[in-house]
C-alpha cells in the first residue's frame, strides 16, 4: 500500500547544510502542494553510506519529486545533471552549492568525466541520476533506452547499491512535450523504491561499450518492471524504446 511515511525527524538524517536549508524554506512546500505525493517502500533508501538511486523519467519537474523523496528519506540527494545547466547564472551556483555534479557528455574521458559522482559515493553520499537521459517519449510512458552514464557509474564504484525507484503520475499534469500542464485538480504522483539491482555478473568484466549497454539494459529493464508494478499493469515485452534527437519532431523508433 502506498502512503506518506517520511522517515527524516527533526535531529535524525543526513545533515541539510545551508543551501539545501534554503531550497528546504523556498520549494519543499510548493513542490509538496502542488502534487499528492506517496511513497512505497521508502525504507529502501540506504540511511547510511553511498547508492546510487536510478529513477524513470516521465516529466520535466519530475527531479523535484525525486529529491523531495530523497529527502524525506532522510538523505540528500546529488543529482548528475546536464552541465549546460550549471552555466545558467544563479542556476549554476545554487547547484553547486547544493552538491549537484555536472555531466559532460560525449567527452573523451567518460571516467575522467564521473570523477566526482565516484569521489561522492566515496564519501558516503547519495547519488541520482536518471538512465534514459532525458524524458521518456515511449509513447505509452515506459522507461526507454538508456545512455551508459548510470552503467558506467556503477562499474566505478561496484560496491555501491543501484536502487530503482520508479514514479507515476506527475506527467499527466506536466507534460511539456505534450504541451499539457494541468494544475487542477491537484495531481497524484507515486515513487517506489525498489531492492538493490543485482550487477554482480558484470563486477569483474572489463569495461567495454559492449559490457556498459548491457548494465544498462539490466538497469532500464529493471525500471520498466518496477514502473509496470506501480501501473498496475503487466510491463511491455520486447525490446526498449528507441529515441534519436535527430527524429523529426521528436519521433522515434522502436528497434
Amino acid at each position: 500500500m502506498a502512503r506518506l511515511a517520511k522517515l527524516r525527524r527533526v535531529g535524525r538524517g543526513e545533515p541539510l547544510g545551508a543551501a539545501w536549508r534554503v531550497v528546504w524554506l523556498v520549494l519543499y512546500w510548493p513542490v509538496s502542494l502542488f502534487a499528492k505525493v506517496s511513497y512505497r517502500n521508502l525504507d529502501l533508501v540506504p540511511q547510511t553510506g553511498p547508492a546510487i538511486l536510478v529513477a524513470n523519467h516521465i516529466s520535466h519537474v519530475d527531479p523535484f519529486y525525486v529529491a523531495k523523496m530523497v529527502l524525506d528519506a532522510g538523505r540528500v540527494p546529488r543529482i548528475l545533471a546536464k552541465e549546460s545547466i550549471f552555466a545558467v547564472p544563479l542556476v549554476g551556483t545554487a547547484m553547486r552549492a547544493m552538491g549537484h555534479i555536472p555531466v559532460r557528455r560525449n567527452t573523451v574521458d567518460a571516467a575522467l568525466a564521473l570523477a566526482p559522482a565516484v569521489q561522492a559515493l566515496k564519501d558516503g553520499k547519495i547519488i541520482v541520476l536518471h538512465p534514459e537521459g532525458t524524458v521518456t517519449r515511449d509513447p505509452d510512458g515506459w522507461p526507454m533506452s538508456g545512455r551508459t552514464g548510470a552503467a558506467r557509474l556503477a562499474l566505478l564504484a561496484p560496491d555501491v547499491p543501484v536502487v530503482p525507484v520508479a514514479q507515476w503520475g506527475i506527467q499527466n499534469s506536466i507534460d511539456l512535450y505534450g504541451k499539457r500542464i494541468k494544475l487542477f485538480p491537484r495531481p497524484q504522483h507515486l515513487l517506489a523504491v525498489g531492492k538493490p539491482i543485482d550487477l554482480s555478473e558484470f563486477r569483474e568484466g572489463k569495461l567495454t561499450a559492449r559490457t556498459l549497454h548491457a548494465v544498462t539494459d539490466v538497469i532500464v529493464r529493471t525500471l520498466r518492471d518496477e514502473v509496470a508494478e506501480v501501473r498496475g499493469i503487466p510491463a511491455p515485452s520486447g525490446e526498449l524504446y528507441r529515441w534519436r534527437r535527430r527524429d523529426a519532431k521528436g519521433a522515434g523508433d522502436a528497434g
